[in-house]
């Protein structure tokens, strides 16, 4: 095999590893959610444990973990292996999971397999890293892309393959997948050391500083939270919404709305090369904008049409917003780019949980009216915040 060469950051980077990129985050990203649409199948085989529950809870935790504890490791190791060797990880934790002869084993091959999935945030700031400076946003475009349609398509896969073939042979399939992905990562990825000589513990004390230091950090990850509580909340409350009184469709329709809403995957890219043109403050504005009007046409028309029309639009306002909000933070400092990813995507983890978490009590007291008030308040915050630091910096 011809031996990868050293690629300093910002040299350019080709089409086929880029593209082999996108395609292995959204398969690392799309096993954060096979479980959710199987969580039925996998309760009635494990009837009377209801350690189940704690499933996609346990996916999500080590997801969290993973983004804390794992991602400040591209600024310091090389970047290849350290992909490489996650998807192994990935791919262990997915056949752990697909054999496991109780709740309490799934559950702890959920939670590593939400660690090992994390590897999608490896590969993103690596792709900005390789990326030259005038490119920067058509890449990280490109590579989110990829990563999105993992996340939308995720449920309907699994769904399909749960109900036809069974909960574990979708684990499975996971496994094969991940191996693929560390194979096709070996076989593109250019080697490149990291010039950091920061040790572990100081780098997750770093993250502290970082948060301190960057302001535009801190307004790209408060802005993205709030983003991602919007788009959150709709896709909590989704199935619940369509098995209402209203539109009394199945869950087979809400699954069909991953591929809808799989539209807003072009955004991604479009977002990036507009950033590259434009700035990508100036997107990120265009996406916090979309959001709220499609909250807006959720709220006004209750028909299914609108509800189409309404996922396009709230898909490209929060993934043009995201892919631009990591153009913003990448910029910062070249050697933190992990780091930063770091402190970015806990946040807007984070947001998202909240969103989900909030939309399901306010469906509870107000229905459908009372999460569409919800997720324009979140896309509000996100204007306001995106406002305020505006005027800050310009007052600076």
């Amino acid at each position: 095999m011809k031996a990868h060469r050293q690629s300093p950051s910002g040299s350019g980077i080709g089409r086929t590893p880029l593209f082999a990129m996108a395609a292995a985050c959204g398969i690392a990203v799309a096993n954060l959610y096979y479980n959710q649409p199987m969580l039925g199948l996998i309760e009635a085989d494990f009837h009377g444990q209801p350690t189940t529950a704690l499933i996609p809870t346990a996916t999500q935790l080590g997801y969290a973990l993973g983004l804390f504890f794992l991602v400040p490791l591209g600024d310091l190791v090389q970047r290849r292996k350290l992909i490489v060797v996650q998807f192994i990880v990935l791919a262990v934790a997915l056949a752990i999971t697909a054999m496991a002869p109780s709740a309490g084993w799934l559950v702890f091959g959920s939670l590593i397999v939400g660690v090992g999935a994390t590897v999608a945030s490896q590969i993103v700031p690596f792709a900005a890293t390789l990326a030259m400076p005038e490119r920067r946003g058509a890449a990280i475009g490109t590579v989110m892309a990829g990563l999105l349609t993992g996340i939308l398509l995720s449920r309907t896969l699994s769904g399909f393959v749960g109900e036809h073939a069974g909960w574990r042979e979708m684990f499975w399939l996971g496994v094969p997948l991940a191996l693929i992905a560390a194979g096709l990562m070996f076989v593109t990825l250019p080697v490149h050391r990291s010039a950091s000589r920061m040790r572990y513990l100081t780098a997750l004390k770093s993250l502290a500083h970082l948060w301190n230091r960057e302001p535009l950090l801190r307004t790209a990850t408060m802005v993205q939270a709030a983003l991602f509580g919007a788009f959150s909340a709709f896709w909590t409350i989704l199935a619940l919404y369509l098995q209402s009184p209203h539109f009394k469709l199945g869950a087979d329709v809400a699954g069909l709305f991953g591929i809808v809403g799989a539209v807003g995957i072009f955004a991604a890219p479009l977002a990036g090369r507009i950033a590259d043109r434009r700035g990508p403050h100036f997107v990120v504005w265009i996406g916090a904008t979309l959001t709220l009007v499609a909250w807006v046409i959720f709220g006004i028309w209750g028909s299914l049409i609108a509800l189409i029309a309404g996922v396009i639009i709230l898909d490209f306002g929060a993934q043009s917003a995201l892919v631009s909000n990591q153009h913003i933070i990448y910029a910062l400092d070249a050697e933190a780019r992990s780091r930063l990813n770091t402190v970015f995507m806990t946040g807007m983890f984070l947001g998202g949980a909240t969103g989900s978490a909030l939309a399901t009590i306010a469906w509870q007291y107000g229905q459908w009216p009372a999460v569409c008030i919800l997720g324009g308040l979140f896309a509000i915050v996100a204007l306001c915040v995106k406002a305020l630091s505006r005027r800050t910096h310009a007052a600076t």
